[in-house]
This record gives structure tokens, sequence and C-alpha cells, in this order.
């Protein structure tokens, strides 16, 4: 078995973390280094990732997560945001990095610039709002897998009041929307759940080979 596919089985979705152990800054760059270079559509990552340290922001935070410890307990919370909706600006400002980066002339790009807005633009803001959100759970599913190969324990979590996280963190003046949470540390070993046994379906109810 490989070494993947061990730390996959290893990681569970940690429910007491020990808030005496800390994610150095060190190994915290990795982790978001790896979650910045999660695969999205087009590249376009539209949204934001914010890394809360701080613990009285936190503990507000807490309330507007349902009292859930560990937001508050766990080493760093994490929080994917994604755009709300967005303009020809979000591909315009993409292709300059392009350009940038290749070192492709502006004019060059003109193709896939119009190819890209004459899918993305016809949406409406609710679609937008969908579609951005997929893309931020693209880059959760990257965050977990890292965290697990660098046996960093995780939480994803989903229940929170997302207006609550919005008006805290002042995302609303910024177009965005927290969509998904993660919090990240290392498992207290009063956890009982790190010792239960990992429950996924057969493999034959689940992947079709055609």
């Amino acid at each position: 078995m490989s070494t993947y596919i061990d730390s996959l089985n290893w990681r569970y979705a940690t429910k007491k973390f020990d808030n005496s152990k800390k994610v150095s800054e060190s190994d915290l760059e990795v982790l978001l280094e790896a979650t910045a270079l999660s695969a999205s559509s087009y590249g376009l990552q539209p949204y934001e990732i914010l890394v809360i340290k701080d613990t009285e922001l936190r503990l507000k935070l807490q309330q507007a997560a349902w009292g859930q410890v560990q937001t508050t307990q766990a080493s760093h919370l994490i929080v994917l945001a994604n755009k709300e909706s967005f303009g020809e600006e979000l591909v315009d400002d993409y292709l300059k990095n392009v350009s940038k980066t290749r070192g492709i002339a502006p004019e060059d790009l003109t193709g896939y610039a119009d190819f890209m807005k004459s899918k993305l633009m016809t949406l409406t803001d609710g679609e937008k709002t969908i579609w951005t959100a997929r893309q931020a759970y693209i880059a959760l599913g990257n965050l977990l897998s890292a965290a697990a190969d660098m046996k960093i324990d995780t939480c994803p979590m989903e229940g929170f009041d997302s207006e609550q996280f919005n008006e805290i963190l002042n995302l609303k003046e910024k177009g965005l929307n927290a969509a998904v949470l993660v919090a990240i540390g290392y498992r207290s070993e009063e956890d009982e759940t790190q010792h239960y046994k990992k429950v996924r379906k057969p493999k034959e109810n689940l992947i079709t080979h055609l």
C-alpha cells in the first residue's frame, strides 16, 4: 500500500485537538502552498484562503459556528471564501498573470480570454456563486490530502452561519462568502474518534468501469 493511501487512511475529521501543539510556520507555509496549487476551472481560483490565528477573533467565530470547539482548539482555523459574483476582471486579471509568468504577449491571449468570457459571463449571479464555491471545494480536498500527507490533522466544517462569518470577517466588502472551514492542528489523545475504523462504501458499489 502506498504511503499516500496510508496517509488517507490515517486522516479523519478530528473532533478534539491538542491545543498545546501548534503547526509550525514552515509546515503551515507548505500546506498553504499545496492548497494554492490546487486545480481550478480555467486556473482562475475564484476564492481566497483566510488563515485565522487571532484568539479573540476565533472566539467570535466559534459562536457563529454553533459553539464547535475545533474552531478555537485547533492550531489554526482556515476559511475558504468564494467570490459571490464576478465580472470580466476575473479573466482579465488572470490573463495578465499568464502573460507576465509565461512571457506571452497579451494580444496573443485574446482568443482564450474571449472563450472564457463567453462561458462565464453568461452565468447568472446565482450560478456564479455556485461555480466559485465548487472551485473552493476543490481546494478543500487538496488541503485535506496535503495535510494528511504531512501528518497534520484537520476537520472540515460546514456547520456554521456563513452570514455571521461574512460579517465578522468583513467578507461582503470584498465580494466574498465563507464557503467552508478547516480546523488544522494535532489530534488530542482524548479524541476517541481517532480509533474508529474508517467507513467507506465498498469499491464495487462506488466505482464503475465502462
